[in-house]
């Protein structure tokens, strides 16, 4: 196989990055070569195309383990990921106007977040959960009453109440066509308010764990835990609890949108033709370079030989229904994604509404200052980023949204 990556190397292991034609910030770089200097990865550390400065831990990094997990590599939107579906509709089923649609979805599915005042119901939570996600949250309270006794703290958090609820930030819901002109629905969040406070609950106690022993982190969000100890074992127990959550809370909205589609169209459909649900922030047991390790990947999805998985572009962008190629230099790893090149607050300063409308005409979506941190200029070219991993992935589908609803 040809290889498309460049190695860096500085302290500690490599660092392999797919990133050829792709911007790419020196503080990203620095933050993975603090990463590549902890004394337990495994080999190298693998970066994806979309790459960019987080917290801890650069999004966009696949980081293999022996014998310790680094919480903040993680993050704390645990099991955040995509789904997508192929539905039997055509693009000529679908009205001229499609505001209609987009209402309908943003009825069905709660989204955003209301400030808090006394006495106001969060518009992106369930008030009284309806029936579809008590169920969901049937196969997930059992594991969930045994974390809150060991972890008191998870008790007072946003659970059932936000299962099948979209959240905020970069998380959507779409309408797309494929090159075929077939409609397809995709959605991307995660585990919401419950799983932000796993994740920054055991980031915390890992701070203090290496204080305990004290010892000695080239950036302190990358305080870790180490195998075989008790809060080693509750982390990977509350992590994997999160990412069911994730791939439920997915599972919930998507047999929404496909109702509210239904209701709309008032037309009869075959969906689920083909269907995709998979994470790009999360922990993984795998097996690598004749070693069982623990692989997280934060913003990377995994791309095993034949495995499909789901690369969106920006609100305006296209969109990448893939199949994974197995390339074991990048632990069969690939982008979640395009990547942002501004923070939310540069965005906002530096691209106006005006810009906004145009990037995303023909798209039914938002066109109002508070979603201009997630236009399309926010972040890199998608198709650079395709190109950057051809080895990794190949393209199965295109995508071009014609509805976008954000939080």
């Amino acid at each position: 196989m040809n290889t498309n990556h460049e190695v860096m190397h500085d302290e500690g292991v490599p660092i392999k990055s797919w990133t050829r034609g792709v911007p790419f910030e020196e503080e990203a770089k620095k933050q993975l070569k603090n990463i590549a200097s902890m004394p337990f990865i495994h080999k190298w550390v693998a970066v994806m195309p979309d790459v960019h400065l987080g917290k801890g831990a650069t999004v966009g990094s696949v980081i293999p383990t022996v014998g310790a997990v680094i919480p903040a590599a993680v993050g704390v939107d645990i099991g955040c990921g995509m789904m997508a579906v192929k539905t039997s509709l055509t693009a000529e089923q679908l009205p001229d106007n499609l505001f209609a649609l987009r209402s309908a979805i943003e009825q069905a599915v709660p989204h955003g977040r209301s400030a808090k005042l006394r006495g106001r119901r969060d518009k992106g939570a369930w008030n009284d959960p309806p029936a579809d996600v008590t169920a969901g949250w049937s196969q997930l309270d059992t594991t969930f009453s045994m974390l809150q006794d060991k972890h008191p703290v998870l008790k007072n958090t946003n659970n059932i109440n936000h299962l099948g609820t979209l959240g905020t930030g970069n998380h959507f819901i779409e309408i797309c066509l494929d090159e075929h002109n077939a409609v397809w629905v995709m959605l991307h969040s995660g585990s919401r308010g419950v799983g932000n406070r796993i994740g920054t609950h055991f980031i915390e106690l890992a701070k203090k764990e290496m204080e305990r022993w004290h010892i000695q982190l080239p950036d302190k969000d990358l305080a870790y835990l180490p195998e075989g100890t008790e809060h080693f074992n509750d982390y990977v127990e509350a992590v994997d609890w999160a990412q069911n959550f994730a791939q439920i809370n997915r599972e919930v909205m998507m047999n929404r949108v496909l109702q509210a589609l239904q209701t709309t169209l008032k037309l009869p459909f075959e969906a689920r033709m083909e269907a995709v649900n998979c994470h790009h922030n999360y922990v993984s047991r795998e097996h690598h370079y004749d070693k069982n390790v623990i692989v997280t990947r934060k913003g990377a999805v995994r791309a095993q030989a034949g495995e499909m998985g789901i690369i969106p572009g920006s609100m305006g962008a296209r969109s990448f229904i893939v199949r994974g190629l197995g390339n074991a230099e990048s632990f069969c790893s690939c982008s979640h994604g395009a990547g942002r090149v501004m923070s939310r607050t540069e965005a906002k300063k530096r691209v106006s509404l005006a810009d906004h409308i145009a990037a995303t005409e023909g798209v039914e979506c938002r066109k109002d200052t508070d979603v201009i941190d997630e236009s399309p200029a926010a972040y890199k070219p998608i198709d650079q980023v395709m190109e950057a991993q051809k080895d990794l992935v190949e393209i199965v589908y295109t995508l071009k949204q014609v509805v976008c609803v954000k939080g």
